[in-house]
């Protein structure tokens, strides 16, 4: 998912647990799953940040030579308005967009099945 053209609101809202856990088994594993994909979407957001105020790296070692340059803090400030990696995880869970299996529960079920 493209998080620039995401739809997710920045602030936080109410939701219903229910709907939150209609998603997962529980509500406990709904969550840890948008967790685990906002941590994945805010690493992804700061490798692309980083790269991109690569290129206005200055590697002088004079401090008195400081710029401002304006290109890079229009670029931080548009990081800075994007919705909350948080945010972005929780829209794509309700949504359905998020792919995910619990290995515990695999094994259970393969376990099972062999012993048929």
């Amino acid at each position: 998912m493209d998080f620039k053209k995401s739809q997710a609101s920045s602030t936080i809202e109410t939701l219903d647990v229910n709907q939150l856990a209609a998603g997962a088994s529980n509500v406990y594993e709904a969550i840890v799953v948008c967790a685990k994909r906002a941590n994945q979407i805010s690493v992804d957001v700061k490798q692309e940040l980083s790269q991109k105020l690569e290129e206005f790296a200055n590697y002088t070692d004079n401090l008195e030579e400081v710029f401002d340059n304006r290109e890079q803090i229009e670029i931080s400030r548009f990081y800075e308005r994007l919705p909350k990696p948080t945010l972005l995880g929780l829209e794509e869970f309700l949504n359905g967009e998020v792919y995910f299996r619990n290995p515990e529960l695999d094994e259970f079920s393969e376990k099972s099945e062999s012993e048929k």
